[in-house]
């Protein structure tokens, strides 16, 4: 796999970036940027973006070459500006425009270790040191990066790329245009045993991973395969870094999950759903559609209504803490002297 050792700097009229994305431009069409800056730091070559009103204070001051803004700024943008009703979104797409990203070419290298039963398309990448297992089918275009492992008969779709070291176990099928970072572990046992006079038999995890379309799989994210059923990963999911996701748990098209949460086995989570980091949620549970579930939150029962769930306390000086930490573990005390009270009110 060879990749573009000299990255030329793409330029781009503002005339062209407006075409792009669809933008309305209010300034100089034939002014150039050559990539993206921040309101703060951004010169005059550069693109800048305001989605956040917090940082509505910078575009004041901003050197950028120009600004995407929604049309509510777009008269107080005291530079170029390109106007669009979600300039994030707008952001998000000129940033593939300025992609820096070395360009990888389609060829498998001297030192991987690809099975003669492997069908690998001849516009797929394969790495350094990578390894393709028997019954593997690399589709167009897909890319696996060093030292990666694709297990026996598993499938990766059209346009997917696998980052150095990612591994995919056996009987893995990954969609097309997915994105795998690197350590990602697909298809690894689920923590499946039966205890017998305190001894633990291990449960052979029979099923696979099944993954969808345009899916984002973050840095050392690991997700299990079935114990005899797929876990199945519906297109348009991303999950972010080290999240751990059990056997046969199922996620919704359009879920977001952020870094460092825990899902149980079993579990199933609906259609777009936003889960915050470090979040914790039990087994054989069911959680609707378009749940949010806040950071840190502890997901102990389903969710049959869409909203917002939280759990746990909010952040509070230590020795406030400490104080309703004591209350806490007298609260069943209080409750009872509280009904007790409330019975002794009743009495004629």
């Amino acid at each position: 796999m060879k990749n573009q050792s000299d990255i030329s700097v793409k330029s781009l009229t503002l005339a062209e970036l407006a075409n792009a994305l669809g933008a309305e431009l209010k300034g100089v069409p034939d002014h150039v940027v050559t990539g993206l800056a921040t309101l703060e730091s951004a010169t005059s070559s550069k693109l800048s973006f305001l989605a956040n009103p917090t940082y509505e204070s910078q575009l004041a001051s901003t050197k950028a070459g120009a600004v995407i803004v929604h049309p509510n700024q777009a008269d107080i943008c005291p530079v170029s500006a390109l106007v669009i009703d979600n300039p994030y979104l707008a952001y998000a797409k000129a940033s593939h425009l300025f992609d820096n990203a070395p360009q990888i070419t389609a060829e498998v290298h001297a030192s991987a270790s690809v099975d003669i039963s492997a069908v690998i398309s001849n516009t797929a990448s394969v790495g350094a040191n990578a390894v393709i297992e028997a019954g593997v089918t690399l589709h167009d275009n897909v890319i696996v990066g060093p030292g990666c492992v694709v297990g026996a008969n598993s499938v990766v779709g059209r346009h997917s790329r696998l980052h150095a070291n990612v591994t995919l176990y056996h009987g893995v099928r990954v969609g097309e245009h997915c994105t795998l970072h690197s350590g990602a572990v697909i298809g690894g046992d689920g923590f499946g045993f039966a205890n017998h006079e305190g001894k633990w038999q291990k449960i052979a995890q029979l099923g696979g991973v099944t993954i969808g379309n345009y899916v984002d799989v973050g840095v050392n994210t690991t997700i299990d395969r079935g114990a005899i059923d797929d876990t199945c990963i519906h297109d348009h999911v991303i999950l972010d870094n080290q999240i751990q996701i059990a056997h046969n748990v199922e996620i919704g098209e359009g879920t977001a999950i952020a870094g460092c949460t825990g899902i149980a086995g079993s579990t199933t989570i609906g259609k777009h759903c936003t889960i915050a980091g470090a979040v914790g949620i039990a087994g054989h549970l069911t959680i609707c559609d378009g749940v949010h579930i806040t950071m840190r939150s502890a997901i102990t029962r389903s969710i049959t209504e869409p909203g917002s769930y939280s759990s746990g306390t909010a952040m509070s000086k230590t020795q406030e803490w400490r104080k309703n930490a004591a209350r806490f573990r007298q609260l069943d005390s209080i409750v009872k002297r509280i009904r007790a009270i409330e019975r002794l009110g009743k009495k004629p």
